[in-house]
């Protein structure tokens, strides 16, 4: 009955103990917080539809980052990695899949079809040094997702 009584104290102590703290330390400030993964209408390839399937990553931190060299990926291996860029605070930026000129809101992948799978897929974000920073995975849907 003791062994049982410590067993159960031990667990109710580890199951006490914060977590908050340290899943905040763990989760970046910069992370997807849209996905359009189906452009509206017909799959035609026009730039215009692949334009119109795009990620968004956001800034939800307190101070400018820099995201210079980080990934965005889907399952099958397309890679897009950033050039020199930095969001700013509470600001966002959108990542299309055919071509355009990139801005302070918009990057273009320049791809001539689309990259995002319409019955599921998963974006993946990594920093620089390749850690994977988030995930935003979804399966056959309305078109979009937010993570």
């Amino acid at each position: 009955m003791r062994i049982r009584l410590a067993i159960c104290t031990a667990v109710a102590a580890v199951l006490t103990v914060p977590l908050s703290s340290v899943d905040a330390a763990a989760i970046s400030p910069v992370r997807f917080s849209y996905v359009q993964y189906d452009s509206p209408g017909t799959d035609t390839g026009s730039n215009r539809s692949l334009n119109a399937e795009y990620v968004v990553v956001k800034n939800f931190g307190q101070k400018s980052r820099s995201i210079t060299g980080w990934t965005v990926r889907d399952l099958n291996g397309h890679v897009y990695r950033f050039g020199r860029f930095t969001i700013k605070p509470g600001k966002t930026v959108r990542l299309h899949t055919g071509r355009g000129s990139n801005s302070r809101t918009d990057v273009y992948w320049r791809r001539d079809w689309y990259v995002w799978n319409n019955t599921g897929d998963k974006a993946t974000l990594k920093n620089k040094s390749g850690t994977t920073v988030d995930t935003c995975k979804w399966g056959d849907g309305d078109g979009n997702t937010a993570c």
